[in-house]
């Protein structure tokens, strides 16, 4: 993925089991985990730290990941979902996490496990969205707990996103 960008001292590490869209770009110091899928038109730039994707993790089209330059990589743990449009920007997202589409998530903000980031918020930097509440708005604020069915979805989010992704790998095995 790097042939581009051959001045890249490192090169993404890739599960040969996660699914990448071919208009995605992973460059730098990325690792995703077993079963991760990462998007139509994502970008995911470890030229300055490093990324990580947790097994299991999805995320979805157009989202942005990038780090601080000297500062804290992004991280992301298993079963986490970000959806549509997000930019993860030095942050942790733990495992259990889910980002709302168009969200955004700044240098040192954490979503903890079990624990939601409303779509079109802004969790500023240092801010932490603990675990099982909701956060949301611009900036991110608690807006209530999150309920048990709530809590069960995000399973089944991470559940259907492997599922399409083995058939986008499955139609695609054996093309150029």
């Amino acid at each position: 993925m790097n042939e581009r960008f051959p001045h890249l001292l490192k090169t993404p590490s890739i599960a040969t089991d996660a699914f990448v869209a071919p208009s995605a770009d992973i460059l730098g110091a990325v690792t995703l985990s077993s079963q991760s899928s990462v998007w139509f038109g994502c970008v995911l730039r470890g030229d300055v730290e490093e990324i990580y994707v947790g097994e299991r993790s999805n995320i979805q089209d157009r989202t942005t990941i990038h780090s601080a330059t000297g500062g804290p990589g992004t991280f992301l743990g298993n079963d986490v979902t970000v959806g549509h449009g997000c930019v993860l920007h030095a942050c942790r997202l733990e495992n259990w996490s889910f980002v709302g589409m168009g969200a955004i998530c700044m240098d040192r903000s954490i979503v903890s496990s079990h624990a939601m980031l409303a779509a079109g918020a802004l969790l500023p930097p240092d801010k932490v969205v603990p675990e099982g509440q909701l956060w949301g708005g611009s900036p991110a604020k608690y807006l209530r707990d999150l309920r048990p069915e709530e809590l069960e979805n995000f399973e089944s989010v991470c559940e259907r996103y492997i599922a399409l992704s083995r058939r986008h790998l499955s139609l695609n095995q054996g093309k150029s």
